[in-house]
């Protein structure tokens, strides 16, 4: 009987004891840090990983993650030193460096990133509103960048935080802001389009003023030269006939007859009313193209 209660109570005791010694071991991972509190105070920070004591159902441990941690800051309006107006996406990365305070003054990661943002948003109205839009988007943002990260891991370095890095992912005009950008940049465009087409229009008119001006040249000098080459072969015609009518008179006005028969005998609207003895039908009535003899009253009409 002896035996039997002195073997339950060493099996309780045993109990006891296994759970006294796992409750008074912990174990801290390589993503975290520990702080030991007992009683509500901060007795040990525990930074190195592995495996640790503390006094069973008096001590607490509160582990803190002691990786980069993000900040994702919501977009911010910002009025830089032109009063320009800017729309700001920023975000930062940060680390625990002092458990400590970090315990002591904010206490969570939740109220971390909150007082995160509030003194981020504050560096990024201070550093940005002492520049130019310019310099924002384009010629010092780098720069800008850097002087943020600093302001805000001086004022950090109060809660146990240390800022790894600050970076700007996105400056840009408001909305309404832009579209009055683009519609004023679609104008300039199209006033330049405009101006570039008047001096085309300017030029071509120029070049086809030029170009009429050089026809019109052309063809008269073309004209003056058909002009002068037609009356020079009007003129060796002349001294042809000339010519021919000297060495033979009766042949000549015998062939120009021919040939005025031909013309004036073909079919057209022309009507001839003529006598046969008139001086037009001379070769008709005489071979040797002679006159005949005419009445006193004969004459001669022609109607057209």
């Amino acid at each position: 009987m002896k035996n039997g209660i002195a073997g339950i109570v060493a099996l309780f005791v045993l109990l006891i004891a296994i759970v006294v010694g796992y409750s008074s071991i912990f174990t801290v991972n390589q993503t975290e840090q520990a702080l030991l509190v007992r009683l509500g105070e901060p007795v040990r920070v525990i930074t190195e990983p592995g495996l640790n004591f503390k006094v069973p159902f008096i001590d607490t441990v509160i582990t803190i993650d002691k990786r980069i941690l993000d900040l994702e800051n919501p977009a911010q309006e910002v009025i830089a030193s032109d009063q320009k107006r800017l729309v700001v996406d920023a975000f930062a990365r940060y680390r625990i460096k002092d458990p400590l305070r970090f315990y002591q003054t904010l206490g969570s990661i939740q109220a971390a990133n909150i007082q995160l943002t509030t003194l981020l948003n504050a560096s990024l109205r201070r550093v940005l509103g002492e520049v130019t839009f310019i310099n924002v988007v384009r010629d010092e943002r780098d720069a800008l960048m850097t002087r943020i990260r600093e302001q805000l891991d001086r004022e950090a370095a109060s809660y146990g935080i240390s800022v790894i890095d600050v970076r700007i992912r996105r400056a840009d005009l408001p909305e309404q802001n832009s579209q009055a950008v683009y519609q004023r940049m679609q104008t300039e465009r199209q006033r330049e389009a405009a101006e570039f087409r008047a001096q085309g229009g300017q030029k071509a008119q120029e070049i086809r003023s030029r170009a009429d001006r050089e026809a019109t040249v052309i063809i008269a000098d073309a004209n003056s030269q058909a002009e002068q080459i037609r009356g020079a072969g009007d003129a060796e015609r002349n001294r042809l006939f000339a010519e021919a009518y000297s060495q033979d008179p009766d042949f000549f006005a015998f062939y120009r007859s021919m040939s005025a028969y031909e013309t004036s005998l073909k079919s057209n609207d022309t009507r001839f009313l003529l006598q046969p003895n008139s001086e037009f039908f001379r070769f008709f009535s005489n071979p040797t193209g002679k006159p005949a003899a005419a009445p006193a009253n004969a004459g001669a009409t022609s109607q057209r």
